[in-house]
């Protein structure tokens, strides 16, 4: 039988992508410009975070016993000793019944166990009154509390955000072991697109999938070199492919997938490499196609684009996030009742666009031609396979774009 539009289930279809994503390289990138890059190797700390026992309030540094049974009636006299410096180590050192002020970020002088906060003490000459006891502890963060020295502070796989940044930052990591970013070329087919900046006439229609794909894709942090829009023509659209496939680490076609004397990229990918999946059981996208060429992946998306970013972003996603060494992306997903039923056919997974108001999912109905349910919607409801729909009033989750 030919595997031409031979569906396979959504998760017979990732595990074929990710079956094939070739193995991302390394490289060491200034800490200034790892946001947003995987992390190729765990990264300990070099020293103790903190490396001393740090307030964190404005205070009195003092020994927690002195405060037993301290009240605003009856409150505990201690001696005030000086003042913490900040960015300096303590030359104080704290005996019964003395303190020594110490501001949010000072170092806790020998001696002291606990910081009782400003607002619970009054100052009469060098003598402090303590209106209530603290505990051991309390107000500090001890030495090694955040990370001990030798402790890995962030895992492999890991995409890289501000306050990693800043983690890593503080374990003195000036530059970063990294996944390289994967490079995907991006072809549109047919014979009706036309580039973005000329005027459609006639049945012509703006190239809007290479600019989407795109853009989803360097959000998934690949780079993306856009090939623009290729006719329905053989040997034009064989020597994009492979020009794409030379200089890439994977394309991502769209259009030419269906079933269609016209419809090439199939045929292309076969003479050229393997086609491992030409089917999915994925509503909208069915004529899905999964191939590798030059032992590097090649997904064939739908030329619709709301067909295009569902395929894209359920079985694509897990084929980039291979490709970026990226470990587990979570999946932004919101929970909401749904607002009316929805119908949907057994044997295949179908995703629906729908947007939010209030804790209600609206189901946005519309051709996966059209544009305009993309921008409507917040995101997808999935109605699995083995369901003929979902019933309004129904929780579901809701997969955010």
């Amino acid at each position: 039988m030919s595997i031409f539009l031979r569906t396979v289930t959504v998760e017979e279809a990732i595990r074929a992508a990710k079956g094939i994503a070739p193995h991302p390289g390394r490289e060491e990138v200034p800490l200034e410009e790892a946001a947003g890059r995987v992390l190729a190797e765990a990264v300990s700390a070099d020293v103790d975070i903190p490396a001393f026992d740090r307030s964190v309030v404005d205070g009195y540094a003092l020994r927690a016993s002195d405060t037993i049974g301290a009240g605003e009636s009856i409150p505990s006299l201690l001696t005030l000793l000086g003042t913490v410096r900040m960015g300096q180590a303590p030359d104080l050192v704290m005996r019964a019944g003395e303190c020594a002020y110490i501001p949010t970020g000072g170092a806790l002088p020998p001696g002291a166990d606990a910081v009782v906060m400003i607002e619970h003490t009054e100052i009469i000459d060098d003598q402090v009154l303590v209106k209530r006891p603290v505990a051991p502890g309390e107000n500090l963060i001890m030495r090694g509390e955040d990370f001990a020295r030798g402790i890995p502070v962030l895992c492999v796989g890991r995409r890289l955000t501000p306050p990693d940044i800043g983690v890593l930052a503080a374990a003195g990591c000036h530059t970063v072991p990294v996944f390289t970013c994967p490079s995907i070329g991006v072809i549109s087919t047919g014979n009706e697109l036309i580039p973005v900046r000329e005027i459609p006439t006639g049945s012509q229609i703006r190239d809007s999938n290479s600019a989407m794909i795109g853009a989803y894709l360097r959000h998934a942090g690949c780079t993306a070199t856009l090939y623009g829009v290729i006719p329905d023509e053989r040997r034009t659209l064989q020597d994009a492919l492979e020009k794409a496939l030379s200089r890439n680490d994977a394309v991502v076609l769209s259009g030419g997938s269906s079933k269609d004397d016209r419809d090439l990229c199939a045929d292309i990918v076969g003479q050229l490499g393997e086609v491992l999946v030409h089917g999915v059981a994925i509503a909208p996208g069915k004529p899905t196609i999964i191939g590798r060429c030059e032992g590097k992946p090649v997904l064939g998306l739908p030329g619709h684009p709301a067909s295009a970013l569902v395929v894209l972003d359920r079985i694509g996603r897990p084929l980039l996030a291979a490709m970026t060494g990226e470990k587990a992306r979570t999946v932004c997903t919101r929970h909401a009742k749904l607002a009316q039923n929805i119908p949907s056919v057994r044997g295949r997974e179908d995703y629906i666009r729908v947007r939010l108001d209030g804790g209600m999912a609206f189901p946005l109905f519309g051709k996966s031609g059209l544009l305009n349910t993309l921008v409507q919607s917040d995101g997808l409801v999935c109605i699995p396979a083995g369901r003929e729909g979902l019933e309004a009033g129904e929780s579901v989750e809701v997969i955010m774009w």
